[in-house]
């Protein structure tokens, strides 16, 4: 099942090779999960901020069954890595693996819930 992607580059020009990358990490993520419907990708170019400038900033909503949603919107500010456009992806890509799992445990009923 191919999930409709949306990919928005925002301050830098949109590269075939950071779609491609974007394209494998979402197929790596439905084949984990195999219940997306949806995936925003939004690729934020270096910003020419004093403190945080020249970083690359990622933001992926997932959506899935159930009106159920995953976001990752947090990116480290002080974290020089995320001057590499490949290590941010890979990271947000990593956060986005994390949730959906913990989101798929409770569609499975796998996660206990308390009653106040």
């Amino acid at each position: 099942m191919e999930t409709p992607a949306e990919i928005d580059f925002q301050g830098f020009e949109s590269s075939e090779s950071v779609r491609q990358a974007v394209a494998a990490h979402i197929a790596a993520l439905e084949q984990r999960c195999g219940r997306l419907t949806a995936c925003r990708v939004v690729l934020k170019g270096p910003g020419q901020h004093h403190r945080t400038g020249g970083l690359y900033e990622v933001h992926i909503r997932l959506t899935m069954p159930e009106g159920r949603e995953v976001d990752v919107q947090r990116t480290a500010p002080a974290d020089k890595r995320h001057a590499d456009l490949a290590f941010a992806i890979n990271d947000a890509f990593k956060r986005a693996r994390r949730r959906l799992q913990d989101q798929v445990r409770r569609m499975q009923g796998l996660v206990k819930t308390h009653e106040i």
